[in-house]
């Protein structure tokens, strides 16, 4: 019985996450995948001097069903303990999928960061570290995500889970500043 029930939940892990199907391709003209993100996007706040310049990002287009996109963009080295979100953006619309100069899509909402407020900042890693950064795209299921404004970027990251269809990822990395 034990053995059965490790069987199942062993295929519900791999099921869940099997099948390039279920991977949008997410790609930036300003930096490419294990690259230094340029001092452009860096946040111009907390020791830093960039000019917090939401980089360009196209993806392709997600699969059947696709209803939105949501975009998130996460440090994994903040010394937090559980990491940093620095952007959040849902409820794209579903013929949107590209990001360019800046310029949101109409009705597209951005949730919060972990500043407690909405926003695109970009990297700032402390002086002397290295930290990796992620953009991900999700293609949803659901046109739009009820999410309170007041929200925490962890529980919006809930919903946006809970709706996704397929992703992609791009990540750079930011530092060492002196």
């Amino acid at each position: 019985m034990l053995a059965g029930a490790l069987l199942a939940v062993g295929s519900l892990v791999c099921g869940a996450s099997s099948g390039a199907e279920n991977t949008l391709e997410l790609k930036s003209p300003t930096f490419e995948e294990g690259a230094p993100i340029s001092n452009d996007h860096f946040w111009n706040e907390f020791g830093c001097s960039g000019g917090n310049k939401l980089p360009d990002l196209e993806w392709s287009k997600g699969p059947e069903g696709t209803a939105s996109y949501a975009i998130t963009f996460y440090d994994h080295d903040a010394p937090t303990g559980s990491g940093f979100w620095h952007w959040v953006i849902y409820d794209i619309p579903a013929d949107v999928t590209a990001i360019k100069g800046g310029q949101l899509p109409a009705g597209a909402v951005e949730g919060n960061t972990d500043l407690g407020k909405p926003g695109f900042f970009g990297p700032c890693p402390p002086k002397g570290r290295k930290h990796r950064y992620t953009f991900t795209v999700h293609a949803l299921k659901a046109p739009k995500l009820e999410v309170d404004k007041s929200a925490t970027a962890a529980l919006t990251g809930f919903f946006i889970y809970q709706n996704t269809l397929a992703k992609g990822e791009l990540s750079g990395f930011g530092g060492p500043r002196e």
